[in-house]
């Protein structure tokens, strides 16, 4: 084998190159190194470009999940409660420990649904309404018993509920007293009597329709729905002060404490004109 010399650009210093045969002679051309001041560039222009947004983890299925950091951000009434309400109960009631200062539980939402329980497709569009309002899929209530007078059988399914906890339950109550409350027709605040002796408040609306979920061109029949709020306080007291700094528009025209009873009907208002009279 026969070894010839090649010469680069930048050096003159010459260096064997072995080849296959004596006939056959390749060149071999090298390259120059790229100054250092380019290099520099090209990492400070790396190291100043942002970071590609990596996209939401999907199923097998292909539904889109929710992110971690997304799902685990505290939403706002949690934070007003985090940081207002609770010093400010615990210096009005007097607590010696955090723990026990009330606070929300679980937010149950129901929705009867009446002569449309029977029909596969009202029954369907109740519950995507709800869905939409909460959040949350709802599940479907069966009847414990039968009723003739009803025309219920033991098993039928009769309404529609969904419990809420956690960031969906302060999402549902921020929508309710900021969007849901104020857009219901002649509102003039909440009942603040419809708490049950232990601490859990109750209220019924007519329509769905006052929520921006449900568009205003829908017609068909309007489904209302009951809302029951869990609290762990001991007392109605500390409920509704509880539900007062969390924003809840009680009316002022009912005083707290009094109930509203309806007239009780004597045996005389039954009883026609003249009869009974000597």
């Amino acid at each position: 084998m026969a070894a010839t010399a090649v010469t680069l650009p930048s050096s003159s210093t010459p260096f064997p190159v072995a080849t296959t045969s004596s006939s056959a002679r390749r060149c071999l051309l090298l390259r120059s190194p790229p100054p250092r001041r380019a290099l520099r560039i090209v990492a400070s222009a790396a190291a100043e470009a942002p970071p590609k947004p990596t996209p939401p983890p999907t199923s097998p299925s292909g539904i889109v999940l929710v992110d971690p950091d997304e799902a685990q951000r505290v939403h706002r009434l949690k934070a007003v409660y985090d940081q207002k309400v609770v010093p400010l109960i615990t210096e009005e009631f007097g607590y010696t420990n955090v723990h026990q200062v009330p606070k929300l539980e679980k937010i149950v939402v129901n929705c009867g649904l009446g002569a449309e329980a029977g029909n596969s497709k009202g029954l369907e569009a109740a519950m995507k309404d709800l869905a939409g309002i909460t959040g949350q899929w709802p599940v479907k209530t069966k009847a414990k018993n039968s009723v003739a007078s009803f025309k219920i059988r033991e098993g039928n399914t009769i309404g529609i509920a969904v419990t809420l906890r956690g960031r969906i339950m302060y999402n549902f109550l921020d929508r309710l007293i900021n969007l849901g409350l104020p857009r219901s027709m002649d509102f003039l605040g909440v009942n603040p009597n419809s708490f049950d002796g232990h601490g859990n408040y109750s209220l019924g609306l007519r329509d769905q329709g006052v929520f921006p979920e449900i568009p205003y061109e829908v017609g068909g029949k309007k489904n209302g729905m009951d809302v029951c709020i869990v609290t762990t306080a001991k007392t109605d007291n500390e409920a509704l002060r509880l539900l007062t700094l969390l924003g809840m528009p009680f009316s002022e025209n009912i005083k707290s404490g009094v109930l509203i009873r309806k007239k009780r009907l004597k045996r005389h208002h039954f009883m026609s004109k003249g009869r009974g009279r000597k």
